[in-house]
């Protein structure tokens, strides 16, 4: 065995522990992505009793290079990918070697299997780690796998994975976040518990825009609708040309009640990644005149989207028999009506399950209150 110590002291290193369940997975997936694994499963454990006994993070790429092991999990603040482009055709994630670290996001025990090849011999080790000892890794040789890859297991779980549980918003919220990378790399596949993680089967709706700055510079603006509301929609999220996402922040623009995430693409974005002008976000004179043409394009199109929602919402009402005013009412009293319900009723997750007559009682109250 092969004790690898960090450069790092060790509360510095504990500050990395700190994620999201999901946002440590997303992490876990690119550096699977980052080793040219072209397919990625995310599989949840269960105990006898329903709870989430480990986490299984597995991916059929190159491996980790246990040649490098010692840069390659002893450093901090630097990353093989940093040099690695040329590796592999994909772009590469990551750069500061932090990536790892968020594993202990999801447990206090993670072990890396991992499989590289080396000339025409598979070779296999096992890499493991203990939140209780931050930044030592241990190392040691394993039978050899049936092909390249790694597989990462977390175990001993944390509380808040408990929210991996809810299958259908993992696989949105993962969707959203690899949509334009998946597209730029159709082979790739990602499954979370079995379940395909493509924005395909969880969106509802794509939209695409050229925009263009005060200053003539021009990027695409793609807006994905989803099927449902998850923590994380209403995010603007900034990628280069391949689908290689460099920043995110919130839209800031009201949606109607629509779930979405919007994806600014250039290839300028890029160098403004290696200049960390997102960093400044809109205090950037650059970012900032992106971002007005942006959201000035997302307020047009969510405008266009619900008022042509409320016209189909309207029409099903009165097909439905629950409109609740006849043809001779003034044109200005059903206006105001039509304006206002459709806003009401988004807040009702369940209306359309709900009764007409249950239905009508709404109506009637949003009636006597405009009169």
């Amino acid at each position: 065995m092969k004790e690898i110590f960090v450069q790092a002291q060790a509360d510095h290193i504990e500050s990395l522990f700190k994620a999201t369940p999901l946002a440590a997975i997303e992490e876990l997936v690119w550096n699977a992505l980052d080793a040219n694994a072209r397919e990625v499963q995310i599989d949840l454990v269960m105990n006898p009793l329903g709870g989430i006994e480990a986490i299984r993070v597995s991916d059929d790429g190159t491996g980790i290079d246990v040649l490098k092991v010692d840069s390659t999990f002893g450093s901090l603040g630097g990353s093989w990918k940093r040099a690695g482009a040329a590796e592999g055709a994909r772009r590469l994630h990551g750069r500061h070697g932090r990536g790892r670290f968020k594993a202990f996001a999801l447990g206090t025990v993670v072990e890396w299997r991992t499989t590289m090849r080396v000339g025409s011999d598979l070779i296999s080790f096992l890499i493991k780690g203990e939140a209780e000892r931050p930044g030592v890794f241990t190392l040691d040789a394993a039978s050899p796998g049936p092909g390249t890859g790694t597989e990462v297991y977390v175990c001993n779980t944390r509380a808040n994975c408990a929210s991996l549980l809810d299958t259908a918003g993992a696989v949105e919220t993962l969707a959203s976040k690899f949509a334009l990378y998946l597209k730029s790399y159709p082979s790739v596949k990602i499954f979370f518990n079995g379940i395909p993680v493509t924005p395909v089967i969880v969106q509802k709706k794509e939209s695409d825009y050229r925009i263009e700055t005060a200053d003539g510079a021009a990027a695409n603006l793609k807006i994905i609708e989803w099927k449902r509301r998850f923590v994380g929609a209403g995010r603007l999220v900034w990628a280069g040309s391949d689908g290689f996402q460099l920043h995110e922040q919130s839209a800031a623009v009201r949606s109607g009640g629509i779930a979405f995430t919007a994806y600014l693409v250039s290839p300028r974005f890029a160098e403004l990644g290696r200049e960390n002008a997102f960093l400044m976000e809109e205090l950037n004179p650059e970012v900032a005149s992106y971002m007005a043409a942006a959201r000035a394009k997302l307020k047009e199109h969510f405008a266009a989207a619900n008022a042509n929602r409320a016209a189909a919402m309207i029409a099903s009402w009165k097909a439905d028999g629950i409109y609740p005013y006849g043809d001779d009412e003034p044109e200005e009293t059903t206006r105001r009506f039509d304006e206002t319900a459709p806003k009401v009723v988004a807040g009702f997750e369940d209306f359309a399950a709900m009764k007409p007559g249950d239905k009508k009682i709404i109506f009637s109250l949003i009636k006597s209150s405009l009169r």
